[in-house]
């Protein structure tokens, strides 16, 4: 597989948040082509739209308004479209429980939001530069879980 660029969905009601992970975005050596959305049913009515373009990436943030994250998780890893879709769940300080049920509902990564703007760029390229590795070689990533 030959890609030239990830398509990455980023999903947060906080403005300060996406204006971050757009400017991470646009600093890495790899091409990133974001599309943002403030609430889970903006998110679940795009992609359901037979114009949507898949992502390879969705960060989810855990507590979004509207469709809840994990109703929204859930949702995207039944439909088929999206079988090779990383979702990303991002949270502050959560109960280990709380994780384990976020892997159990389908997210492949579960991110702790780091406090500060480098932290969140050094763990945003981490999970990109991952991605990438599997979508331009063509490695499985049917199994692919992660936590950061």
């Amino acid at each position: 597989m030959n890609k030239e660029y990830l398509n990455v969905i980023t999903v947060d009601d906080d403005e300060g948040n996406i204006v971050f992970f757009k400017n991470i975005f646009k600093d890495l050596r790899i091409g990133v082509k974001s599309q943002c959305f403030s609430d889970g049913d903006d998110l679940m009515t795009y992609i359901s739209s037979s114009g949507a373009i898949i992502p390879e990436i969705v960060f989810i943030k855990l507590d979004i308004p509207g469709k809840s994250c994990m109703e929204c998780v859930r949702e995207i890893k039944i439909n088929p479209r999206f079988s090779n879709t990383v979702i990303v769940v991002y949270a502050g300080l959560i109960p280990e429980s709380e994780i384990e049920e976020i892997f159990i509902n389908g997210a492949n990564i579960f991110m702790r939001k780091p406090e500060t703007y480098d932290g969140l760029k050094k763990s945003l390229t981490e999970i990109i530069t991952i991605n990438w590795q599997y979508h331009s070689s063509g490695l499985n990533i049917d199994n692919f879980i992660m936590k950061v």
